[in-house]
């Protein structure tokens, strides 16, 4: 049914939806009447609660896109779309009574508990679960014994897993350890080869100037070596030549010696 306020198109169809979830929260909740199984219920209650968090929602939805267009709207006409959600929030209350009515009757089943805030919704139970409240002291003791193993298992099989992830942890260590030491011969290594590369260089260098020293000494002598034998040439090839000096053990022996041994021999012989 069309709402006889003036409104924009985007309330309409706002109060439109709320409409629609109303009408099916009043026949849900008649339909409850006839539900005879708590089970049946318990979901049928759970639906309906669904759709009052989508209610409030749109509710929500409302409020803010009248505020948005208030100003463009004159008072009249807001205080009657202001008495417009005030009337939603009211019927929408009244539902969230019922709900909690018929909660209330369903005893200890377990049914989400609907919150205006927003929340995550419990599981129903099983249709097999028996009752604490059902249950002898000796069943209670059982179910106790029972989860009391169950938990004891859980906390061996934690305590595996918690063995297994250090003795991953321990081998992890030790291969870390390994290849530290290995990275550190490796540098040692690299240290090494880096000392021996610089007493190379500079052996290389020391023997480099030493063979150009030798170089220059052998040229020095391969120089000397010619100038006595070109002198040596050039004696014998002109032995008159005064203006060469005679290589001392190459000359003839001088004169004045022969003549003071002739005399020495002639007195001699007197």
């Amino acid at each position: 049914m069309a709402s006889s306020l003036p409104m924009s198109a985007e309330l309409e169809q706002i109060d439109g939806e709320i409409q629609d979830i109303f009408r099916v929260l009043q026949n849900g909740f008649q339909k409850l009447d006839k539900i005879k199984d708590p089970n049946r219920q318990s979901k049928q209650l759970e639906e309906l609660t669904g759709k009052m968090r989508e209610c409030k929602r749109l509710v929500k939805e409302f409020d803010r896109v009248l505020k948005d267009e208030e100003s463009q709207n004159p008072p009249e006409v807001n205080k009657q779309l202001n008495e417009k959600k005030q009337s939603m929030i009211k019927e929408l209350n009244s539902y969230v009574a019922l709900r909690k009515t018929y909660q209330s009757s369903l005893g200890n089943k377990r049914v989400e508990l609907f919150d205006m805030g927003a929340g995550s919704s419990d599981p129903v139970a099983e249709d097999n679960v028996q009752m604490a409240s059902a249950m002898s002291n000796q069943e209670l003791v059982d179910a106790g014994r029972k989860k009391m193993d169950e938990t004891d298992q859980a906390i061996e099989r934690s305590k595996m897993v918690v063995e297994q992830t250090v003795e991953v942890g321990a081998q992890t260590a030790a291969n870390l350890k390994g290849q530290t030491e290995q990275m550190g011969r490796i540098v040692n290594e690299l240290d090494t080869i880096q000392f021996s590369i610089k007493k190379a260089s500079q052996l290389v260098k020391e023997i480099g100037r030493q063979m150009a020293t030798d170089k220059c000494i052998m040229a020095l002598l391969f120089l000397i070596v010619c100038g006595v034998i070109a002198i040596i040439i050039v004696k014998i090839v002109n032995p008159h030549n005064k203006n060469i000096r005679d290589i001392p053990g190459l000359a003839p022996p001088a004169q004045t010696t022969r003549r003071l041994l002739s005399t020495k021999a002639f007195h001699r012989f007197q």
